[in-house]
């Protein structure tokens, strides 16, 4: 078998240029390039490419909020309009929102709606991530359809966003998303983040929820984005207690490690008996990437892919980190090629 992809080029109209680490402005690492890499994985791995179908507002108003995607789609237009701003949107309040009322004004909605510096919004980011959410669309409904597995291009990536808000490089959760679409035919569906860094806003979405199991294994937050968030003892709350894990491992963990890892949330995916999978693929695990928290070989990650074949569900691979380095399609080639032999 051979795993198709979707993707489409809108994502290009997102290139955002602010990235603050540790007080120095940088570029950032979320640029087009990286989908152009990940293309590169693709036809060596010779999967065939489907444009996304547009889904509009429904597939995202199943998991963001009606505030923040009005927001979003007004961001630029009323930012622009003040006259005397940058050229990208970057919060200068944080609120914590303790009896706070929403603010009409944009720069006040602009800290509202964001938890970082790190998701800076320009002329064309409500396109990009709109664009990105249709891909992890129509990756789910090929999946109801009848294909077995499914990999999503997405850029901007989207497992920090929240239901109300942007950070770490992402607007709207497409793995979110893409579970909430599956959901309409499954009972439960299973989120399994592999990225380097916890997938917190996931995490937040679903975390009273008993339908969706959120699982995410990441670089321990102790030392590493999100620094709050992450920790095992995060399990859900109410209802969606139990249906939550998180594997932190120490920094620099390799393959051996990893796997290891990953038997765990393996077991705890065959316990929940979800209808589907959901894969927030990120490859900034790899020992080449340049935020550097894991150590995962090339052959460490077409062993995850094996792994994750392995575990039998109908599976959707959302793309969300992996940074510019020389094997970021090789790695994703390597991925996809260990669940397409294990399968």
């Amino acid at each position: 078998m051979r795993v198709k992809a979707v993707y489409t080029e809108l994502h290009r109209s997102h290139d955002p240029q602010f990235y603050l680490v540790r007080g120095i402005v940088k570029r950032t690492t979320e640029q087009p390039e990286r989908a152009d890499r990940l293309l590169a994985g693709l036809k060596a791995g010779h999967h065939e490419l489907v444009a996304p179908l547009q889904f509009g507002q429904d597939a995202r108003a199943r998991v963001h909020s009606p505030e923040y995607l009005t927001f979003l789609e007004e961001a630029w237009d009323a930012w622009a309009a003040l006259g005397d701003a940058g050229a990208e949107m970057i919060p200068n309040i944080h609120p914590v929102r303790n009896a706070g009322t929403y603010p009409s004004h944009i720069v006040g909605r602009l800290g509202w709606h964001t938890t970082d510096t790190s998701a800076p919004i320009g002329p064309g980011t409500w396109a990009g991530a709109c664009a990105a959410t249709d891909v992890a669309a129509t990756a789910a409904q090929l999946l109801l359809d009848g294909e077995d597995a499914v990999y999503a291009l997405c850029r901007p990536p989207g497992h920090h966003a929240y239901r109300d808000m942007a950070s770490g490089f992402c607007f709207m959760n497409n793995s979110a998303i893409a579970a909430a679409h599956l959901r309409q035919r499954h009972e439960r569906i299973a989120i399994l983040d592999v990225d380097v860094h916890h997938g917190n806003g996931t995490q937040g979405i679903f975390y009273e929820r008993p339908d969706v199991l959120t699982i995410s294994i990441h670089a321990d937050p102790a030392h590493y984005y999100p620094f709050v968030w992450g920790y095992a003892h995060e399990r859900g709350d109410g209802a969606g207690l139990g249906a939550n894990l998180n594997i932190p491992l120490a920094l620099k963990s390799g393959d051996d490690t990893y796997l290891k890892a990953f038997e765990t949330a393996a077991k705890t995916i065959h316990a929940f008996a979800p209808g589907a999978l959901v894969v927030a693929l990120g490859l900034d695990a790899s020992e080449h990437d340049p935020l550097k928290g894991l150590a995962v070989t090339t052959p460490g990650f077409r062993r995850i892919g094996a792994a994750i074949a392995r575990l039998g569900l109908p599976t959707v691979f959302v793309q969300e980190g992996g940074y510019l380095s020389d094997i970021l399609g090789q790695n994703l080639t390597a991925v996809l090629a260990g669940f397409e032999e294990a399968r």
